[in-house]
């Protein structure tokens, strides 16, 4: 009895055991594929094929799905009133390689679906599990890990080579760029091509909650980190048994994406390691010999381009060195000449280059600028616009004559230079105040010379021109006497610069000796006609001077008359000091002398006057204009009898509305004027005859 006792428990707990082993293999499922795929343990659908043990999702076919899928459904749960999803962890190879000639797209998916069968899915983006109303419906019950290779932005996807969860709906749920954790301890995110054609293996494990998903080259151990690891919740997508297997389309653009091994269990999470990692094919497309390849050929082309751009570039800079060595060098026969030539490079960082901003003046030959030279000495730059075609040596003999004159009144004459395409450069001595022209028209009240300084002006002027009419060892004509021709030092003393030059530059430009040099308003009736210069024409143009200084108005204004006609009519209605400039009768602190304003007026005209043969020399001017504050004048003043002259007209001025005019002398009696007014001119013109070369030579 008792031993039938026992046999009866015995047997009951044999039963026991047989359902409780039955019931947990029911809901443990565990599969390990080493290129060992075929029609009994995997079902295919659509494109996909098995060729060689290897399942092939997609190929170069356009628009084409393909579907594999383990033949029984896995249950998802323990029970089915249970609401605790199993555990379940995946692994597998894969390989995406291009197709030859065409574009590169969409790659496949790892799902969970209720269903194996493609019913309405569409391909390319969608990659077979969904069409466009279905994606995002929970009714769907797909969960799927993509591994992607086109961005679709309607999907927010986040670049063209990403791994993304996905629940019932093509925008993931958790993406990330595909990458693994290498490097010497497994802390450096190392990128992964998708569709290179090389083998991945992935791990996809599922447990408490929380989905990981690992990935890395194949041969290469289980990176420590995951590549997503987030929570996840599969009550919305899970029923209590599910197909699993994969999922690749193709659109306009192609790939071939391969399985070439497989895991799953739900329970062993090392079930990874059980996949053959060694001798697996390779399908990465083998690279063209370089010298056939497009982009061989033309990176040879761009090469030797880059090669020809950098050897002219090299020997136009050699040759560009070479050339201002050369011009910087020193020929024996210019060292003979004194001021001796300065390097151009000294000029060119002395004035920055000839930056515009160190520019000082600007004249018809060229523009001056403010340099300073090697010792810290400043200087004026003078870059003329024209070259020397006629020859330097001549020039040079020429300026090297100037270069010798000294004289208090002239401006101090540096050295020269030759510049780039043998354009002339000379260096003057730097005046501080610059010229009598911004003094007088272009400043502010303030610094506004005075009545004093106008009149030292004229007379270093003056002192200037006659030494170079009569002081050197040649008779120098300036040929451009004007206020901005006029420099003045620290002390407001004048000196007048560019002496000689017009005529130098008159013979380095034309060989015609008619070609008028000069401004406008200061040229001489006669050389404007017959383009003959003498110290005469010199002598006209200090005459303008004075006026100017005196009146302080340029020779020529706009819609008015020329200053000579203003100044001789304001003399004829006796109202000469109307001329006045009307600034100095302003000044408190040093006020003009109406009596020598006057005289310096008369003086003005008489060297203004039409006929040369009126014109006093420099020598006379110069002498008048120590007797013009004179007020103590005797007979034997050698300067007596021009101031006769000068006061005479001023008494005829003053008297010109009186009845007994007569009894003093006419105006052509002093200044023998015969104008008119031309109604095609609008300053007054002078009818002139030729004049002699005796007479134009001999002042």
């Amino acid at each position: 009895m008792s031993f039938l006792l026992i046999l009866n428990i015995t047997l009951l707990l044999l039963v026991l055991f047989s359902v409780t082993l039955s019931s947990s293999s029911s809901s443990s499922t565990e599969f390990v594929y080493n290129r060992n795929f075929n029609s009994t343990n995997i079902n295919i659908y659509g494109n996909a094929t098995i060729q060689n043990s290897i399942l092939t999702l997609t190929n170069q076919t356009f628009f084409s799905i393909g579907r594999a899928f383990y033949p029984q459904k896995l249950p998802t749960k323990q029970n089915k009133n249970s609401s605790i999803f199993l555990p379940f962890a995946t692994s597998f190879i894969f390989s995406i390689s291009p197709c030859k000639n065409f574009p590169v797209a969409h790659g496949f998916a790892f799902i969970f679906s209720p269903s194996m069968v493609i019913n309405g899915a569409l391909s390319g983006n969608y990659l077979g599990l969904f069409n466009r109303s279905s994606s995002g419906d929970d009714s769907n019950h797909v969960f799927a890990v993509e591994f992607d290779d086109f961005r679709n932005e309607e999907f927010e996807e986040v670049n063209d080579n990403h791994v993304g969860v996905d629940l019932n709906s093509m925008i993931s749920k958790y993406s990330e760029p595909a990458e693994f954790w290498g490097g010497k301890n497994g802390e450096k995110l190392e990128k992964l091509k998708l569709s290179s054609g090389e083998n991945y293996q992935v791990w996809i494990e599922f447990r408490d909650f929380e989905i990981n998903v690992t990935m890395a080259p194949a041969g290469k151990r289980k990176p420590k980190k995951p590549l997503i690891s987030k929570p996840i919740n599969f009550s919305r997508v899970f029923l209590d048994e599910m197909y699993v297997g994969f999922s690749g389309s193709t659109g306009k653009m192609v790939d071939t994406c391969r399985i070439l091994a497989w895991s799953f269990s739900h329970s062993n999470f090392s079930i990874g390691d059980a996949l053959n990692t060694k001798h697996l094919p390779n399908y990465v497309n083998p690279k063209k010999f370089m010298y056939k390849s497009k982009v061989f050929i033309i990176c040879v082309i761009f090469g030797l381009v880059l090669v020809f751009g950098c050897c002219s570039l090299v020997l136009f800079i050699l040759m560009r060195i070479r050339k201002e060595e050369k011009e910087g060098e020193f020929e024996d026969w210019e060292l003979e000449y004194w001021p001796h030539k300065i390097s151009y490079k000294e000029i060119c960082d002395g004035t920055g280059g000839f930056c515009e901003e160190n520019v000082i003046g600007i004249g018809t030959s060229g523009k001056v600028y403010k340099g300073v030279l090697k010792g810290g000495e400043e200087v004026a730059v003078k870059r003329f616009n024209h070259d020397t075609q006629h020859g330097m040596r001549g020039f040079l003999a020429e300026i090297s004559s100037l270069g010798r004159m000294k004289h208090r009144n002239l401006l101090g004459f540096k050295g020269w230079s030759k510049g780039k395409g043998g354009k002339l450069i000379l260096v003057y001595d730097y005046m501080e105040n610059e010229s009598l022209d911004k003094r007088i028209f272009e400043c502010e009240e303030t610094k506004l010379l005075n009545w004093e300084q106008r009149i030292r002006v004229l007379e270093n002027v003056a002192s200037g021109v006659l030494y170079l009419h009569e002081g050197w060892e040649f008779e120098v004509l300036h040929r451009d006497i004007k206020a901005s021709n006029v420099l003045l030092d620290k002390y407001m003393n004048a000196r007048i610069g560019d002496f000689g030059l017009a005529r130098l530059q008159h013979q380095e430009l034309v060989t015609d000796t008619t070609r008028v040099v000069g401004t406008l308003g200061y040229m001489a009736p006669e050389l404007v006609k017959v383009g003959k210069p003498s110290t005469a024409t010199d002598v006209y143009s200090f005459g303008i001077l004075v006026l100017e200084v005196v009146c302080g108005r340029r020779p020529i204004v706009m819609d008015e008359p020329p200053l000579v006609e203003l100044v001789l009519s304001l003399m004829e209605k006796g109202e000469l000091s109307n001329a006045v400039d009307e600034r100095l009768k302003r000044q408190i602190e040093c006020k003009y002398n109406i009596v020598v304003a006057e005289r310096l007026l008369h003086l003005g005209l008489l060297c203004a006057s039409f006929d040369p043969c009126v014109r006093p020399t420099m020598r006379q001017v110069v002498k008048a204009l120590e007797g013009v504050k004179c007020t103590e004048c005797n007979e034997e003043c050698v300067h007596v009898s021009l101031i006769r002259k000068v006061n005479s007209a001023a008494s005829w001025s003053k008297s010109s509305t009186d009845s007994a005019r007569v009894n003093f002398p006419t105006l052509d009696d002093i200044l023998p004027y015969k104008y008119f007014s031309g109604d095609s001119l609008s300053v007054s013109c002078f009818s002139v005859e030729p004049i002699s070369d005796s007479l134009s030579e001999g002042r």
